[in-house]
């Protein structure tokens, strides 16, 4: 499977990744990008990709664009259609959760996490697509 990783945090993008890795999650090829921007930009450039990306995980709270916003502007472009997208936050509060789902996430991983939480909310979603 191939995983798109948006954080600020190059560090951080490293970290999701293993724990992807680790929590047993098979992928072949991860693309970073470092706010909603370049997320977008990267989903452009991959739509006629045939090795189709299937999962995307994005921290919320970034510069340029934040994760929130990338959310609504991929739903109103129609990139990535049908990929999961779990959000990466130490934002827990309600407010942003409920605009997230509302936007297409289809789960969130608050900060600080362990590959077995990653597992738990990540392997349902990739099962189901």
């Amino acid at each position: 499977m191939r995983a798109l990783i948006i954080d600020d945090s190059a560090v951080m993008r490293k970290v999701i990744e293993r724990a992807l890795r680790q929590s047993g999650i098979e992928i072949h090829e991860v693309l970073e990008a470092s706010n909603g921007e370049e997320a977008l930009e990267v989903l452009r450039k991959e739509s006629g990709n045939p090795a189709k990306i299937g999962l995307i995980i994005s921290d919320i709270n970034m510069p340029i664009m934040d994760g929130l916003q990338f959310l609504e502007a991929r739903r109103d472009q129609q990139l990535a259609v049908g990929v999961p997208v779990v959000m990466i936050t130490t934002e827990g509060s309600e407010p942003f959760v409920l605009r997230a789902i509302a936007a297409g996430a289809q789960g969130y991983i608050c900060k600080p996490f362990t590959a077995e939480q990653v597992k738990a909310r990540v392997l349902p979603l990739i099962e189901a697509a």
